[in-house]
């Protein structure tokens, strides 16, 4: 569940610490972290396509994608045709795709197994932290070193002591907090406050939260993309507020964006190729905007969507939740390159008749924490995991 965007990234300050807001120097030439959401469970065998296996097209008569309109990428797999503009970033090597992520005893609840992806949790466990969140808590300066694009902060994003940010723009969120009774209230905050536990959590919190929105208006309000977006994509305006503020040399480390709409039990195919031509121009213009700026070097990007779908389709000519899925990783100078791994046996499903999962989602955050933003990923993911080799 989602907090209003004011509720859950409350961390802004007097005039008194104002020093706090400040540029880290030293972070501008830190690694980012771009993740990306496909929210409904997009399906993955119409995204990486097995066209060379017949149990493919025996299990979706209606829904498989042709052999004519592949975009081959080896003898067995290709991309869907509305993936073009990621067929130019893996050609570059700038891509590698992991097939069958998934965890044991899958759940096919959206909501459950979002919080089970964006906490990093076991399929039995309950956490109220995001992975991002305890970064935050264990490495975090400041709220806007974790931003998520939206009007409300998802649980990745949220720790047991710090919170990220939840915003459309800096101006919108500097605007939200001068033109509401934020600062009102902070004006009742004293010395004494700030050593009381729940109060003085909250105050601390406002206070974070304001020093991040002046920070964030002030660093940005003179940067414009120049790079061309598609117009009418919700995905592509997310990626380019995200560019705008990795080009205005923001010391944030990890931002979160989703593009929704992947629930597709009835009339999948065009509905998905849809959502997958919004997802592929988006990326591209982010990626070029990126390099325009020579900041592509320093940003790595992941696409997750909370499950994959059922093999069969159903008769709705759709398909219905599934388990494992694919993961795209963005980026330059990636150690393993174009497909990181084979798609899973059609074979021998799960009893569900789902894919069964090979690789641990959370190896592929742990490979992240430890290679990409160098920290320790044991502390923030409570266990050890499998380091992977894409980076």
């Amino acid at each position: 569940m989602k907090n209003s965007a004011l509720a859950s990234s409350l961390f802004f300050v007097p005039n008194f610490l104002k020093a706090l807001e400040d540029v880290d120097l030293n972070g501008l030439g830190y690694n980012k972290l771009v993740v990306i959401q496909l929210s409904g469970g997009n399906d993955g065998l119409n995204t990486i396509v097995p066209y060379r296996n017949d149990l493919y097209y025996k299990a979706r008569p209606e829904i498989a994608v042709s052999k004519n309109e592949i975009i081959k990428l080896n003898d067995d797999l290709g991309f869907h045709k509305k993936l073009l503009p990621l067929k130019k970033l893996y050609d570059r090597g700038d891509l590698s795709i992991i097939n069958n992520v998934g965890y044991p005893n899958p759940s096919r609840s959206h909501f459950r197994s979002t919080d089970i992806w964006q906490s990093a949790s076991n399929s039995n466990e309950y956490p109220q932290t995001g992975w991002v969140g305890r970064y935050l808590d264990e490495y975090g300066k400041k709220a806007h070193q974790a931003i998520e694009i939206d009007d409300s902060l998802s649980l990745v994003l949220k720790g047991e002591f710090k919170n990220g940010i939840a915003t459309r723009s800096s101006s919108s969120l500097y605007k939200l907090l001068h033109e509401s009774n934020f600062n009102r209230i902070l004006e009742y905050q004293n010395s004494n406050h700030l050593n009381e536990h729940n109060l003085g959590y909250l105050y601390k919190t406002m206070i974070d939260a304001k020093s991040s929105a002046n920070y964030l208006f002030e660093k940005t309000k003179t940067y414009n993309s120049k790079q061309t977006y598609p117009t009418k994509n919700p995905l592509g305006g997310q990626l380019k507020t995200i560019a705008e503020f990795i080009n205005s040399g923001l010391d944030t480390k990890v931002y979160y964006a989703s593009l929704g709409g992947f629930d597709t039990h009835a009339g999948q195919v065009n509905r998905q190729e849809h959502l997958l031509d919004l997802y592929a121009n988006g990326v591209s213009a982010f990626v070029g905007d990126l390099k325009r700026n020579n900041s592509f070097k320093n940003t790595l990007i992941i696409t997750f969507s909370e499950f994959g779908r059922r093999v069969k389709q159903n008769a709705g000519y759709g398909t219905d939740h599934g388990a494992a899925n694919n993961v795209f990783v963005i980026g330059e100078n990636l150690k393993q390159q174009g497909l990181y791994n084979d798609l899973a046996s059609l074979s021998d499903l799960d009893a569900n008749g789902d894919l069964k999962y090979e690789i641990d989602f959370r190896t592929i955050y742990a490979t992240i924490l430890k290679k990409w933003l160098k920290v320790n990923d044991k502390k923030i993911l409570n266990k050890s995991f499998k380091q992977l080799d894409f980076i």
